[in-house]
Order: structure tokens, then sequence, then C-alpha cells
């Protein structure tokens, strides 16, 4: 079972914009969009790269998204999954803010 690791504060990100960070070995993109903070693994599955931090977030027929910056294709930032190619996905993770610092759990 997972527990929640501390990663940074919320200060440490850019509001609109996506930062890597290493968390147990592990390379997560890190999302801070209107006041929530969203976690994808770093790894595009299609470009084959760490890459998905330095992606275009934005809003794809409702759905919150990031742009994987090599072949652009569109990610969802809450679950994870390629909404241009079926079954392709990214691990999601569960985040949380408490006192200024932003919480991963892998």
């Amino acid at each position: 079972m997972s527990d929640f690791v501390q990663v940074c504060s919320i200060d440490d990100l850019v509001k609109n914009s996506g930062v890597a960070a290493l968390i147990n070995g592990t390379q997560v993109a890190l999302f801070y969009i209107n006041d929530a903070v969203y976690a994808l693994n770093n790894y595009d599955p299609i470009g084959k790269a760490n890459v998905m931090s330095r992606g275009m977030i934005g809003d794809l027929k409702g759905e919150l998204m990031v742009a994987a910056p090599l072949k652009k294709q569109h990610y969802s930032l809450k679950t994870g999954v390629c909404l241009d190619v079926e079954g392709v996905s990214i691990p999601s993770y569960e985040t949380k803010i408490e006192n200024n610092q932003v919480f991963v759990k892998l």
C-alpha cells in the first residue's frame, strides 16, 4: 500500500504549466491548474521519452488534458487515458495539498 509523499511547496509549481519531479525513483509530471495539482507519470509511451511535464495543457471537449510535446497526443490529466489512441494511457497519481505542501501517492 502506497502512502502520500511530500514533494514540494505549492510555490515551487508554475500555474497553468507542468514541472517534473523525481519521487522515489519515478519521474512524475505535476500540473498546477485552478488551485489543484494533477500528477501523471512523466514518460510519454508514444514518443518514448520523459517529457510529459513539458506538454501544453488545455481542454479538449470538456476534458482537462495535456498534449504530449513530441507527437501531440492528448492525455486526460485526471485519468492519464490517451484521448486519441485507444488502449494507451499514462499512470496517474492521487495528489493533495496541505499547508501549501504538495503530496503525491504513487
